[in-house]
Parts: structure tokens; sequence; C-alpha cells
């Protein structure tokens, strides 16, 4: 029965090995679930969040996964909006991806909140003037695309795609996908950017603090920027470590250095911005408050000055110098290396604008506050990571993620039930097939 789901030409791995996958992994989702259930049923007095920390490691995970799953929106406008027809090899894994982190998002802010079951009052009371309402709003309403992007994969499945309805519905849903594609980048656009802005209008906190374009502060833009130029970089690498764990080509390379050489140019311009307004910020607005720029950065490991260099220089220079020259998207090595400099980059960029933020003193009596996260924060952090892992390892075991699989592996014997009845059959019996005319 399950050697009947998986997709036609293609070989997957025994069943009982697949389901000692998903048991193990299953282990580590349920210590998440149940750190999840502490949170919500004794309340938010399991974190360690406390009146420093008000923001903590759930919105760094929260703001990173956003960022990194940057890669289905904007890998969607290249493909349906752009034209960019080579990224058809990879868009399925992109929206996969997408859809992975955007739930993951609102999972944890349903764990944020500490009572779920006034989620609803976001959409019912909106408060029209937060920026996070806004936030949440386009959260909801991008996975909401996500999900209509991800349900004519799942149509596509060996067994659902025989059924006529399903069949057509899927096939009339990728002629009208350009549409939501187009939905999907100006709804991220917005969600990205009010991200950024939430630090960018904390007045009392001149680390985060910045000036702007009308209503709009720089990080609002340089937010949506980053997530756009990394989050590729993150589809990139997740499709690398899937091959590497298939020992499988699974996309054509050049598919991988479209995206690669895209994302470089976008991660160079980033950078360059990234680094323009840290000079501003150092020398401008620092100082208008009474700040010298050393005043943000502390000789405790957590939040030195090696934190700016990292981000800018080694997670942001570095890879982009190597995924805008053809050498350095060729070569193996130094393209892995580029992906998960990036996506590290990123991921620290929002750890600094949502904890370094508050780390910092901002009254003469005030200290550094440190912060570590309880075990329940740790284990519902990873708990989406899980549930990442399970997804995906169901996705591509029963749909075809990857349309140029069986392409790109030619050398793969075939299941017995994808096979023509003349390969079942051994040499001396086939030289007795007359060959045909």
């Amino acid at each position: 029965m399950d050697s009947a789901l998986i997709p036609k030409g293609v070989k997957r791995c025994p069943l009982w090995q697949f389901a000692l996958f998903i048991g193990a992994v299953s282990a580590v989702l349920g210590w998440g679930v149940y750190a999840m259930l502490l949170c919500w049923f004794k309340g938010l007095n399991q974190t360690n969040m406390n009146d420093y920390y008000g923001f903590a490691l759930w919105i760094w995970a929260d703001l990173a996964v956003i960022a990194i799953g940057g890669g289905a929106f904007f890998t969607g406008l290249l493909k349906y909006i752009f034209g960019k027809d080579d990224l058809k090899n990879i868009i399925n894994y992109a929206v996969l991806i997408g859809f992975i982190c955007y739930s993951s998002a609102l999972l944890i802010l349903a764990i944020d909140i500490g009572q779920p079951l006034r989620g609803w009052f976001i959409f019912w009371h909106a408060n029209v003037h937060s920026m996070l309402t806004e936030v949440a709003f386009c959260l909801t309403c991008y996975f909401g695309v996500l999900t209509i992007e991800y349900i004519p994969l799942i149509l596509e499945n060996r067994q659902i795609d025989r059924v006529p309805f399903f069949h057509h519905l899927s096939h009339n849903m990728h002629e009208i996908m350009a549409v939501f594609a187009a939905t999907g980048a100006f709804l991220s656009f917005f969600h990205q950017g009010s991200l950024g802005g939430v630090a960018g209008v904390l007045f009392g906190r001149p680390f985060a603090f910045r000036e702007g374009l009308l209503v709009w502060p720089w990080t609002f833009f340089l937010f949506t920027w980053s997530a756009a130029a990394c989050g590729p970089c993150f589809t990139i690498l997740v499709t690398k470590i899937t091959e590497a764990v298939t020992r499988k080509k699974l996309v054509k390379d050049n598919a991988i250095e479209l995206l690669a050489k895209i994302s470089g140019w976008m991660i160079l311009t980033y950078i360059i911005a990234k680094t323009i307004d840290t000079w501003y910020w150092a020398k401008v607005l620092a100082p208008s408050k009474g700040l010298t720029m050393m005043d943000f950065y502390s000789n405790n490991p957590l939040y030195g000055i090696w934190i700016l260099i990292t981000e800018i220089v080694i997670c942001g220079f570095v890879p982009a110098f190597i995924l805008i020259t053809k050498k350095g998207r060729k070569n193996s090595l130094a393209l892995w290396i580029a992906v998960t400099l990036a996506v590290v980059g990123v991921c620290l960029n929002r750890w600094v604008m949502v904890l370094q933020v508050l780390a910092i003193p901002v009254m003469t009596f005030d200290i550094w506050a440190m912060y570590f996260p309880s075990w329940q924060e740790i284990a519902t952090t990873i708990l989406p990571v899980a549930y990442g892992i399970i997804l995906i390892a169901l996705s591509y075991r029963y749909l075809p993620v990857f349309p140029n699989e069986a392409e790109l592996n030619p050398l793969e014997p075939l299941p017995v039930e994808d096979q023509e009845p003349s390969e079942l059959l051994g040499d001396q019996e086939r030289e007795l097939i007359p060959a045909e005319a």
C-alpha cells in the first residue's frame, strides 16, 4: 500500500526505516508539545522572561523563521511574476519550506500569547494603531496563500491524482498560481517590514530607534530586504541538506545557481545599506541621544562588538561575494558556506533586534540584563524544527516535490509496480520477445 503512494519513477527507503526515522523525530516533537501544554495550562511563569525581557527566545525564533521563510514569497515572485522559468524545479520545495516556516511562526505566536483561547481577540478587537496587529493579519493571510499554493502538490499525490475532480482542480490551481504569488509578495512586504518597524519606532531604545521615510523607519525596509535576500539561501541550504540525506540529485544546477546569483546580489545591496545605516546610527543618531556606539556593546561574551562584525562582515559581505561570482556558486563547498553564513546572518540580525535591544541599560541605575531561556522555551522553540522535518519527510516520500528527480537519477532501479512488463523479465526471457518493427 505504501509503495502505491510513492511518486512514479522514483525510489524510497523501506517503510520500516522511514517509520523509525519519523518515530525518533516525533519523540522530540512530543517533548515540545508537552512544554507547550505546560505554557498554556500553567501560564508564562514557565518561562524566564521578566521585566527586562518581555520579548525573548520565542519572538526571536518567530522573526527568524519568518525571515528565512521569505524564500517562498521571493522565489514565487521570481518564478510567476518575473518569469524565471528555471526556478520551476525548486518552486515546490520553496513553497513547502515557506509553509513550514509560516505555520511555525503562527504556532510560536499562539504559545507566546499565553492564553490561546483569546487569540481571536487579535482579529475581533484589533488595535488598528498597532504594527503587531498588521503583522498578525498579514501573517495569517499569507499562511492562507501558502496553503493554497501547497494544496496542488498534495493533489498530485499518485493516488489522489487518479480522481478526476482532484486532477482537474490541481491543474486549474496551477493555472492561476501567479495571482497567489503576487498576493503573497504584497502581504510579505508589509509584514516583513512591520516586524522591523516595531523595533525602529522604539524611542526609548536608542539601539533600535531609527529615523525614516514618512511613517516608516529604515528598519522597515531593511527587514524586508534581508528576508528577500537571505530567504532563498535557506531554501538552497535545506535543498542541499535533503540531497545529502537522500544521497540523490534533486534539483538541477541551473535553478540553484540562478537563485544563488540573485540572492547574492540582494545580500550585497542589503549589507551595503545595512552598513550605511549602522554608520549613520553610530555617528549621528546615538550621539544625538548623548551616547556613543560602544555604550551599546558589553564586555560580556553575549553582546560584545563581535556580534556586529559577525553580522555585517562574516555573514554579510563574505556570502555576498561568494554568491555573486560564478566560480563561487559552482563550487559545492563554497556554496554550502555562503548559504549557511547568510542564514546565520539574518537570524543573528533578528537576535540583535529582539534581545540585545532589551539587554542594553537605558537608565543610569540599570545594568546589562542577561537572559537564559527555560527548558520549556527551548523545547517549544525546537518543536517547529521537529514538525518541519516530519512534514518535509512525508512530502518528499509521498508527493512529487522535485519534478526532475527521476530524470536526475536515471540509474536508480524503479519500484516493481513502476516497471514495464518487459523490465521484469530475465535476459533470456527478454530475448524471446520479438522486437517491434
